[in-house]
């Protein structure tokens, strides 16, 4: 029987979620939820000058926006110190371990003397085979017997297999001299007792993954799965950083993307499945392999992602899209909207979710609906309300008194309406456009009148022709 799919997400709580962090947690998010896996988070926080708690709040409130849930509760590796020590000691005394009493100032002096012969600055411990009844009482660390000849290979899924020859490999320390586990230690028990079975993580972390099998080895655990994803880089081709913009994954929430476009953006970005671009959550559980992933670093481009969020709107169940547009306006500490407002969005999401890219521009497209009686006209909007034309809207109104409220009728009434004053639509359209929104680029008139209604559009109407 296949062994079921782990996959883990394991940040440092230091600041927010890095975009480049968050397509981690997805891409491993997918691997698992596209085979009935499981997918577990882990704070990383034994950095404590570090780690806050705002940090981690911020990595879950990301994690929320993308919908990228996890299983089980989360865990803190500084909770499991005791657990990773214990690991160590057990090395220890099977004598895959040693305990090493070179001081710092020893370590430093070995590597100058060695850079002034052109030597390999690769500490080797003294200690490393010394006799017990030779260890004074000073301080010590823990070290791991590295092995000394032949190679490692990594088996990476995406990297392909990656040998390091075993003497590039230091005796990894595993305890500091104050007793706490080192990072790399932390990890590799964290990953054996939680189950993973696949570690898909940047390739930052590739040359780690050598001297974190010395663990797995020595305790005689298997090893996971691994796969090192390339990192994100800007336009420009290098690391993405802050002269490339947003780096936050709130960031990006808060400027008014929709998460299934994110998702499907940072899903596209480094991860192919054949020429699809547009796809929706479960086609990427679905689809969603190591083997799609490319070796080399994927540039970030806010044209794709803009419009892959435009095509996800058009696509977005309108309650659905109504609910994320109230948590962004939170999101970007702006004004709350009433239920009335929250109810003519509602009406008006059919109508404008179409050509908006991201929640501002879809909020712009709908401000007809939001806004409230009496209407004020922005510049461009009042130049199409002159005098002539608030003549003829004061004639069109008793038109529309009666007549069916429905698109048909209304574009039969209006046309009808501008060949009588010897004109065409086109020229009613800028001073209905003024009327009923304030603005000069606006949904169709049809549209409007639709969902403002007839007595609304009426009076918005009737307010402009005074």
């Amino acid at each position: 029987m296949t062994q079921p799919v782990v996959t883990r997400f394991a940040p440092s709580p230091t600041g927010f979620l890095h975009i480049g962090g968050a397509r981690t947690a997805l891409f491993n998010w997918l691997y698992a939820r596209g085979r009935s896996g499981t997918f577990l988070l882990r704070i990383e926080d034994t950095d404590r000058a570090r780690s806050t708690p705002e940090a981690t709040q911020a990595i879950l409130d990301g994690m929320a926006w993308l919908g990228l849930d996890h299983d089980g509760d989360v865990i803190s590796q500084f909770d499991r110190a005791d657990r990773h020590a214990e690991v160590a000691n057990q090395l220890l005394s099977e004598g895959k371990a040693y305990k090493c009493f070179a001081t710092q100032d020893e370590i430093a002096a070995f590597r100058d003397a060695a850079r002034a012969e052109g030597k390999s600055t690769l500490f080797r411990s003294p200690w490393r085979d010394a006799p017990a009844d030779t260890h004074p009482d000073t301080p010590f660390v823990v070290r791991i017997k590295a092995p000394q000849d032949g190679e490692t290979v990594i088996r990476d899924e995406v990297q392909g297999d990656v040998t390091i020859r075993n003497d590039q490999l230091d005796d990894m320390v595993m305890l500091r001299a104050d007793g706490t586990p080192v990072y790399m230690l932390a990890v590799v028990v964290d990953d054996h007792d939680m189950g993973v079975t696949h570690v898909i993580r940047g390739d930052d972390h590739l040359n780690n993954a050598a001297r974190q099998m010395m663990i797995y080895n020595a305790m005689g655990w298997d090893v996971p799965v691994w796969a090192h994803i390339p990192l994100i880089h800007g336009a420009d081709g290098k690391k993405l950083s802050k002269r490339h913009g947003a780096l936050g994954a709130q960031e990006y929430q808060a400027m008014g993307y929709p998460a299934a476009g994110m998702r499907n953006y940072l899903a596209r970005l480094g991860w192919s499945h054949g020429d699809d671009e547009f796809f929706s959550d479960a086609q990427a559980r679905d689809w969603f392999d190591l083997g799609g992933i490319g070796k080399s670093p994927a540039r970030f481009d806010v044209k794709k992602l803009e419009n892959l969020c435009g095509q996800h709107m058009a696509q977005a169940d309108d309650a659905a899209l109504q609910r994320e547009i109230i948590a962004f306006l939170a999101a970007a500490a702006l004004p709350e909207i009433t239920i009335s407002q929250q109810d003519a969005l509602l009406t008006a999401l059919p109508y404008v979710k179409e050509r908006a890219k991201t929640f501002p521009e879809l909020l712009e497209k709908a401000h007809f609906a939001l806004t409230a009686r009496p209407i004020s006209p922005d510049e461009k909007a009042s130049k199409a309300l002159d005098t002539v034309s608030r003549g003829i809207l004061a004639q069109l109104t008793p038109h529309l008194q009666t007549v069916s409220w429905d698109r048909d009728t209304l574009e039969a009434v209006l046309n009808d309406f501008a060949a009588a004053q010897d004109t065409k639509f086109g020229k009613l359209a800028g001073p209905l456009r003024a009327a009923l929104a304030g603005r000069a680029v606006t949904p169709s008139v049809f549209d409007m009148m639709l969902v403002l209604g007839r007595k609304e559009s009426l009076a918005r109407l009737e307010d402009a022709a005074t």
